[in-house]
């Protein structure tokens, strides 16, 4: 997707738009006033609507997220949905089975199933759009770290527990 800009001479110029997915983690620190990183979310919330960035969330991190929550609390006014498709599902079987074949390497303390972040990963890496993955959950970026070291991934993960000036280096004023 991408926005017509000028660029001082009148003539055209193609500007595109940043992309980040929204991972159940992120909504919910941005949505609980008390949680620890609350502050952390809502600096990058405001920094990817500020900044225009494109926002979207899978059906997945929805599902997750409505274990405990409710879908009417989400801002799914200013975020767009993605849901799982048979590119995500082809692309998804193929992380998993170098996760499972590298398991040992993860050292995961608190989780045994690492099927929904594979599944989050396949449409981050499938959407060509998208380059940023934003989530405080450590487990992930272990699983993260270690599809990154045995093959090319097309995005980065931000991990919101460093706030969002200190990882796009800009003053905070």
């Amino acid at each position: 997707m991408s926005q017509m800009l000028t660029n001082g001479f009148n003539t055209p110029e193609v500007m595109e738009r940043e992309c980040v997915l929204l991972d159940t983690s992120f909504f919910i620190r941005l949505l609980h006033e008390r949680d620890p990183l609350h502050s952390n979310t809502l600096g990058y919330y405001r920094y990817f609507s500020n900044k225009g960035w494109i926002l979207k969330t899978s059906t997945i991190a929805i599902a997750e997220y409505c274990v405990k929550g409710e879908l009417d609390e989400l801002p799914l006014r200013e975020v767009q949905l993605l849901p799982f498709n048979i590119q995500h599902a082809e692309k998804a079987g193929k992380l998993a089975a170098v996760v499972f074949q590298n398991r040992e390497r993860l050292h995961l303390e608190n989780r045994k199933i690492i099927s929904n972040d594979t599944k989050l990963f396949a449409q981050a890496d499938t959407e060509t759009q998208i380059t940023k993955f934003a989530t405080s959950d450590e487990e992930c970026m272990k699983v993260y770290n270690l599809l990154a070291s045995v093959m090319k991934i097309n995005f980065e993960v931000i991990n919101i527990r460093q706030p969002y000036h200190e990882y796009f280096g800009i003053l905070d004023l």
